[in-house]
């Protein structure tokens, strides 16, 4: 049977961003892929390094406009390792509570995509509906909807409060009931059924030597969390499981998102009870040593890494990002070999496609 290459994007619905997947097919059979990255290239990067690191935080919401407030608490995170700074516990109990949040916030959108991806229309609103209350919840913190700018070097902007600490335990308890009605409705969905299992699948070695992190690679059989692993702020002072399945299919990927739904969800009520006294900010120097540092944290969508290098001076010599989603993109043409062509939106979909993030 002849083969074909057919685009799939630079603008398609099912890409969720600038970006260009290219399929090879025989039939309707998939026999190769090549994922196409690169048309959104902004240059946050070297904006960076051109900018004093207070000025650089608007830059770092920008990396991805779903998951900002993981993104540029990583950013800060960096910058206090390579001025050695200290962050009052207060502080650090705040962002693990923002931050989880952030990635409650993010996987419901995502959920509300996916399900429209692969043609269940009818529950398309109920996660972003959800959503929604958690921005609510940020918007009321930081005063803004989605670009909030709110962690600062060496704390945060501004204090929590107790309504704030209120509304976010019955935001959380909302949406664990509301994940149960996802649960029930997908679960016993016959079509959900056909277009997510067994299709997509990536076996625990092949995800590991693709560099996968995150959900999808936990959905493979591998249990590895950053927060666990390498705690940072106040995760080694909360509860919490790190979902794993072992399917490594798209299946068992919605199934990490839900449980960690559930978890994020356990976290941030634990972080608010144990919230210590204290200052929120601590006094940072706004000059860097002639030296270099690197972070790692748990992105929603999995590992994600900044590498800073000091000049003596107010701005970076170089910043570097590793982006989760670009590894995980990379990773597509394993997933997507022997399937069909009606199971690209589905397998695309599953891995949480950020392409801000990815073109930087």
């Amino acid at each position: 049977m002849a083969e074909m290459w057919i685009n799939i994007g630079p603008s398609h619905p099912s890409t969720h961003g600038l970006w260009d997947l290219r399929i090879k097919v025989s039939g309707e059979v998939i026999v190769d892929s090549d994922p196409q990255v690169g048309y959104l290239h902004r240059s946050v990067e070297k904006i960076l390094e051109r900018k004093e690191f207070v000025m650089g935080m608007p830059i770092t919401e920008r990396l991805c406009y779903v998951a900002n407030m993981n993104w540029t608490h990583l950013y800060i995170h960096a910058i206090e390792r390579l001025m050695n700074l200290e962050v009052p516990d207060r502080a650090k109990y705040i962002r693990v509570i923002v931050c989880e949040l952030n990635r409650i916030a993010s996987h419901l959108f995502w959920l509300g995509a996916y399900v429209h991806d692969i043609g269940n229309l009818t529950m398309f609103l109920w996660p972003i509906r959800e959503r929604e209350y958690v921005l609510d919840l940020l918007e009321y913190l930081t005063g803004a909807r989605m670009m909030y700018n709110y962690p600062r070097i060496g704390g945060q902007v501004k204090d929590v409060d107790d309504k704030f600490l209120r509304r976010s335990k019955i935001v959380c308890d909302m949406i664990n009931e509301r994940t149960n009605t996802y649960e029930r409705f997908l679960d016993e969905n016959t079509p959900w059924h056909v277009r997510t299992k067994g299709v997509g699948v990536i076996d625990k070695a092949m995800a590991k030597n693709a560099g996968l992190t995150g959900p999808s690679l936990r959905a493979s059989g591998v249990d590895f969390d950053v927060r666990k692993a390498t705690p940072y702020w106040a995760y080694d002072r909360v509860d919490f499981e790190v979902p794993v399945y072992d399917e490594g299919d798209c299946w068992a990927r919605y199934r990490v998102r839900l449980e960690e739904i559930r978890e994020s969800c356990k976290i941030v009520r634990q972080a608010i009870d144990n919230l210590p006294a204290g200052d929120f900010l601590g006094k940072a120097p706004r000059v860097a040593p002639k030296t270099t540092a690197w972070v790692r944290h748990e992105d929603p969508r999995g590992e994600s890494m900044c590498f800073v290098m000091g000049t003596g001076a107010k701005n970076p010599y170089r910043v570097k990002f590793r982006s989760p989603a670009f590894v995980n993109i990379s990773a597509l043409p394993l997933m997507l070999l022997g399937f069909k062509v009606p199971d690209v939106p589905g397998i695309m979909g599953s891995i949480d496609v950020c392409i801000g993030e990815v073109d930087r």
